[in-house]
């Protein structure tokens, strides 16, 4: 065995910030790693075909030319699970997935496989986490989010279903772990590990940066329309700032802060926000964007259309009109999973950093009887 599924206990856990860490420190360790997501859900088409988000995101960071045969095999898009369910002999799923692992495990040292969702994602089309990892012939890691009870609670109903399948266990990944919990939570999951005999591969400590949401995402989140510097919206977010609290006493930080305002104020918030910059000094602007609100008052936007403001436009800062109220678009913007994708690169660099510094590599390596190249 020398091939990695990667699962995870749940959705928005960094099953995918992590599977990027693996790969990229495999790598550097000298292995020629190939990368393979078998069941997908969410789906970009690429040259007429489909292919899985984080398939997509894959090829582009590492540099492969993706072939959704390959590196995508199964897409469960909409209305293929009842199609299965009425007759499942018009599908290969099976001959897709065991058709792209042979010619890549022909071709690399060892093939990464991403999970989908939690371990029973795909049961209804016979492709739960489970059964592929077994299918593939493969020892999976776990990622789980930090805590302890909750943390062993999901760990145990999600290894089950492994276990049900005899997949190998090659160890277990703990994210998102505020530091100061961080020696406390390590004991005790190592303690319940070891007596499953499992490795406890590594705690990674929670990072804010990787929540960051960037601005075109802040958009979809508040279903705006942007009518200033479009061409700005990977502009990152730090920090909410309303309105009305602008205030040098209430910024904990002077960049990447994203201003909601209601129109009736746009013009008294930017003047506030000059103000600030000025007495701080600061090289550049610290409004990485600004939402717009109606007030909650018009359905069908905002009745000011003049949006261009010297300050906005001399600082490029990409401007959103909604016709959320200001609490509403924070709530919708406080709801908001980020997720890792081409247009956050940092988060990119920061899982790689993380991955070196608090997984043992090497314990992994010796589990799938592997040893460094370099």
């Amino acid at each position: 065995m020398k091939h990695i599924f990667v699962a995870a206990t749940g959705q928005h856990v960094g099953k995918t910030t992590s599977t990027l860490g693996l790969v990229v420190n495999l790598y550097d360790k000298g292995f020629k790693v190939g990368y393979c997501k078998p069941v997908g859900q969410k789906f970009e088409d690429i040259d007429g075909l489909i292919a899985d988000k984080d398939a997509v995101l894959f090829s582009n960071f590492l540099h492969f030319s993706m072939n959704p045969d390959l590196h995508s095999p199964v897409i469960i898009g909409p209305g293929v699970t009842k199609r299965y369910l009425e007759d499942k002999t018009q599908f290969d799923f099976e001959r897709r997935i065991l058709d792209a692992a042979y010619q890549l495990e022909n071709e690399y040292d060892l093939v990464v496989y991403e999970g989908t969702g939690h371990p029973g994602v795909g049961t209804v089309v016979d492709l739960s986490n489970a059964k592929v990892a077994k299918m593939l012939g493969c020892g999976v890691v776990m990622i789980v989010e930090g805590g302890i009870g909750n943390t062993i609670d999901r760990l145990e109903m999600s290894l089950a279903l492994f276990r049900q399948e005899n997949v190998p266990i090659l160890g277990v990944i703990v994210n998102k772990v505020y530091v100061e919990k961080k020696e406390e939570i390590e004991y005790y999951l190592q303690k319940w590990l070891t007596a499953k005999g499992i490795p406890l591969l590594g705690v990674l400590p929670y990072d804010k940066s990787l929540s960051f949401p960037i601005m075109e995402t802040i958009n979809q989140a508040v279903d705006g329309t942007v009518v200033l510097n479009e061409n700005c919206l990977g502009n990152r977010v730090e920090e909410i700032v309303a309105g009305s609290l602008i205030d040098v006493e209430e910024f904990t930080t002077f960049k990447n802060i994203l201003l909601v305002v209601s129109y009736r104020r746009l013009d008294e918030a930017m003047y506030k926000i000059e103000e600030i910059q000025r007495l701080k000094d600061l090289p550049t602007s610290p409004l990485s964007g600004v939402i717009v609100t109606s007030e909650g008052r018009h359905p069908h936007g905002v009745e000011r259309t003049d949006f261009t403001n010297q300050y906005l436009l001399d600082n490029r800062i990409p401007v959103i009109n909604t016709t959320l109220d200001t609490y509403g678009s924070v709530v919708k913007i406080s709801r908001i999973e980020v997720k890792i994708n081409n247009k956050t690169p940092w988060k990119i660099k920061r899982a790689e950093e993380l991955i070196r510094a608090h997984v043992d590599m090497d314990a992994l390596l010796a589990k799938l009887d592997l040893k460094v190249k370099l």
